[in-house]
């Protein structure tokens, strides 16, 4: 269907298929022990449990955000409250239940306040995050939020430029697209989401032929 593609600068040198020396190989099970475990950065002191990520494990879908707030801090799992409500809602407008898809963040803990994460964290965190993507093979990605799509990308670019198109993560096809905390804020803004969904999916067709 004749769909742009464009490549993350640095997506070569970020392979799926390495996930770093700390998580490379483990299987489910064991990456999730794993991470319960981790003290390799400063949140570790702060978090009540890490947020692995939920959903199906042999889904075709991987939602990725950006961190735990203070809810998900205190239940361990990913947009739950009003923001993992509308993405419940977004998931359903095209078809599909929250337990078909997996997701997760970029970070497996909460930053004291809610701030946004350190480069630091995001790197201490990221072979874990590769790893769920080697186990998962999904074959769409869609990156919610400001801080995942840039981490993903490895871009500084806003979400508005980002959005409305196809990226290759390395093979996998990544849309960007608003995080639903800030579609309560900018309801206005709830229609390009939707644009980006039905992109999503027809990236996702187009994978399948």
């Amino acid at each position: 269907m004749g769909i742009d593609v464009w490549v993350p600068r640095g997506a070569a040198d970020s392979p799926t298929a390495d996930a770093g020396p700390g998580a490379a190989g483990m299987d489910w099970d064991e990456l999730r022990q794993t991470v319960a475990g981790c003290t390799r950065c400063e949140l570790a002191g702060s978090r009540t449990q890490t947020v692995f990520g939920v959903g199906d494990p042999a889904a075709d879908w991987m939602i990725i955000g950006e961190a735990p707030g203070a809810e998900e801090d205190r239940r361990g799992e990913p947009f739950v409250g009003r923001a993992g409500q509308l993405l419940d809602e977004m998931l359903r407008a095209v078809g599909l239940a929250r337990d078909k898809v997996f997701i997760a963040n970029i970070l497996k803990c909460r930053p004291p306040n809610n701030r946004d994460p350190k480069v630091a964290e995001m790197a201490a965190c990221r072979d874990y995050l590769m790893q769920q993507i080697q186990l998962l093979q999904p074959k769409i990605i869609l990156a919610v939020g400001r801080i995942a799509a840039q981490s993903l990308l490895e871009s500084d670019d806003p979400v508005g430029r980002m959005r409305g198109r196809v990226n290759d993560f390395d093979g996998v096809p990544l849309v960007v697209t608003y995080h639903p905390a800030y579609l309560l804020r900018s309801p206005s803004q709830k229609q390009k989401s939707w644009d980006d969904l039905c992109l999503a999916m027809t990236a996702l067709a187009e994978a399948r032929a």
